[in-house]
């Protein structure tokens, strides 16, 4: 017998008892489909998180300066000369100044913007757009300018979307607003990423009364060599300081690693929780064979006693174990990408700002059919086994 002659008769096999067949492939439909949308809602994640990332900038380190006491302490010139002197790999630099105090806009008083002392390079290295006005400019920084560059939403929840040239109040100092950014995130709310206004660092550390800056933002040439750039800027601060303690630089990329690492590693265990019923599903594959043999004991008595070679009992019995098994993998597959698509509308209808897309990945779904297969093939030995060891004598006399 050819080997789709023996297909064709497992399929005969499998499709004359259809709800038998169905209840058997039940566990590996349900195995299968988990597995899909798990991995499908571990991509979702990572790739909502690297997106996230993406707008924190993954090619930029993070620098903060704690000083080692009162005796030594780093400037931004010095900063600014370290970027210059390493150009190969450091791009731009800008100190970050977080401002305290009150916002106030003619009479409301605003607690929730986030304001920021930064350099004339800063909006560049950030990838923001100045979409009314202009940016802060290196003059701003050299002398000080009570100048300012404010989000979208304050733009238009408190001018009308006509801020430029307008005033605003930081700590009881007047700024004049010289440019509006471009819309940042989807929607415009309070506490948002456009509610947030821009000073010259220069001014917001003469504000908070502050002699050293503690805080910059370097940017590298090349993503690929963030790490390289991470060492080298350690390496210079080191021998500024002598002290590990007196600094930390953090590079989002690393930082991005090791979230990915973590959202993998429960994806991981979800997974394997998932697969369990894998096993199960190939349990119940492996009895209802071996209630189909004993079912068929005439039948490959008959088979035997015609020449049939053991092998080609095997054959069959396998076969048809794993064709089962194959299709509940597909059924499994097809279940999982409909759940799939469900998930995203729902996440997207509760959680509107957060787009998570779950999307099963192609060597997931590979993956889940060719276990799924696998499983039916090593359920299904014992029972094939069975069959072709039944005597032939003995087979054509059960009844």
């Amino acid at each position: 017998m050819s080997l789709i002659e023996t297909f064709q008769l497992a399929l005969k096999n499998i499709l004359g008892s259809k709800m038998r067949t169905f209840l058997t492939m039940l566990g590996i439909i349900i195995g299968v489909c988990a597995v899909i949308v798990i991995v499908g809602l571990g991509n979702g994640m990572q790739g909502y998180i690297e997106s996230q990332f993406e707008d924190m900038g993954t090619d930029s380190l993070t620098v903060m300066i704690m000083g080692r006491g009162s005796s030594r302490s780093v400037s931004d010139e010095e900063m600014y000369e370290m970027v210059a002197d390493n150009s190969d790999l450091l791009k731009q630099i800008s100190p970050t100044v977080t401002m305290t105090g009150i916002l106030k806009i003619g009479s409301d008083s605003i607690t929730t913007t986030s304001m920021t002392g930064v350099s004339e390079d800063y909006f560049s290295m950030k990838d923001y757009t100045v979409a009314q006005g202009r940016g802060l400019q290196c003059t701003d920084m050299e002398n000080r300018k009570k100048v300012c560059v404010i989000g979208q939403y304050l733009n238009m929840a408190y001018y009308g979307g006509s801020a430029v040239g307008q005033t605003l109040k930081i700590g009881g100092t007047t700024f004049t607003i010289v440019g509006v950014l471009a819309q940042q995130s989807s929607d415009l709310e309070e506490g948002g990423t456009d509610d947030c206004v821009y000073l010259p660092y220069t001014t917001a550390s003469r504000l908070n009364y502050t002699g050293t800056i503690s805080s910059y933002t370097i940017t590298v040439q090349d993503k690929d060599q963030v790490s390289e750039a991470k060492s080298l800027v350690e390496s210079e601060l080191y021998e500024i300081f002598e002290d590990d303690d007196a600094y930390t630089v953090t590079s989002m990329a690393e930082m991005l690693d090791t979230m990915n690492e973590m959202v993998n590693v429960i994806i991981y265990i979800l997974a394997a929780i998932a697969a369990i019923s894998l096993v199960v599903g190939g349990i119940g594959i492996m009895n209802i064979m071996l209630v189909s043999v004993t079912e068929r004991t005439r039948e490959i008595g008959i088979r035997k006693a015609l020449g049939a070679r053991e092998s080609v009992i095997m054959r069959q019995f396998v076969i048809e174990a794993a064709t089962t098994s194959s299709m509940g993998g597909i059924l499994g597959i097809l279940l999982g990408y409909g759940l799939s698509s469900v998930a995203t509308m729902v996440i997207a209808r509760v959680m509107p700002d957060t787009p998570i897309t779950v999307s099963p990945s192609l060597l997931a779904v590979l993956v889940a059919f060719g276990v799924s297969t696998g499983i039916g093939i090593v359920f299904g030995y014992i029972p094939a086994k069975k069959a072709a060891n039944l005597n032939p004598i003995d087979a054509l006399h059960y009844d």
